[in-house]
């Protein structure tokens, strides 16, 4: 997107909000204690890492700090809210790819193909920009179809933070706060030629498998208040 698609006011805030953004993150971020837990068969991953990687998207802030270092390319829609959010990310190291479930999708899948394809990971907020909250869209599982990665999944939980009022449920850490990164067994990409049947129950499969991540991390949690 260019200058001209963007009133006077956007532009101003394009030029303030995602270094201000980025710095508030940073100066949260360091604060933070990050504790990985992985159900059986679950493998954590590291950087440098690549494949296909799934959260939810109200631990967005978090899952921003805690990947940073993982060279990841995201998918993030074309409109004003995704252009403030790519240059967010971009101040973190994170590459974006402008499409969306909705506006310029099968274009946003080919590009993060072609990363794939370069040995660098993707990481999608499965449930969209718009959710419904914890329902994966068809776009992670129409990835790994075309390039037979696997699908990993993840859930970023804070200890203690604001939850705002929004359809997601959207996480804000509080700073010193310790982070439960919980991940779940990955899943199998999708063959070649599956029908639209397959493709929907290896969506759900998906589906189940961060909510597998999200409810680890909620039990971590849970266990230790009550013990």
């Amino acid at each position: 997107m260019t200058r001209k698609d963007f009133t006077l006011p956007q532009r101003i805030a394009l030029a303030i909000v995602p270094r201000l953004t980025a710095a508030i993150l940073a100066a949260i971020g360091i604060t933070l204690r990050f504790e990985v837990i992985a159900e059986e068969g679950a493998i954590p991953a590291t950087p440098p890492a690549k494949g296909i990687f799934c959260f939810w998207h109200q631990c967005t802030l978090p899952c921003g700090w805690y990947f940073r270092k993982f060279r990841c390319s995201i998918l993030i829609s074309r409109s004003f809210d995704g252009e403030l959010i790519t240059r967010t990310l971009s101040i973190l190291g994170f590459d974006a790819v402008r499409g969306s479930s909705s506006r310029g999708g099968a274009a946003g899948l080919l590009a993060l193909q072609q990363v794939l394809e370069s040995g660098l990971p993707v990481v999608f907020t499965a449930d969209g920009p718009r959710g419904p909250i914890y329902q994966t869209k068809m776009g992670p599982v129409k990835l790994a179809q075309m390039t037979q990665e696997q699908i990993s999944s993840f859930h970023l939980l804070p200890e203690r933070a604001w939850k705002l009022n929004s359809w997601d449920r959207f996480l804000i850490p509080k700073p010193f706060s310790r982070v439960i990164v919980s991940w779940s067994r990955s899943v199998a990409p999708p063959a070649f030629d599956a029908d639209a049947t397959t493709l929907e129950a290896k969506r759900e499969e998906l589906n189940q498998a961060i909510e597998r991540a999200r409810l680890n991390a909620e039990r971590r949690l849970s266990s230790e208040i009550s013990s």
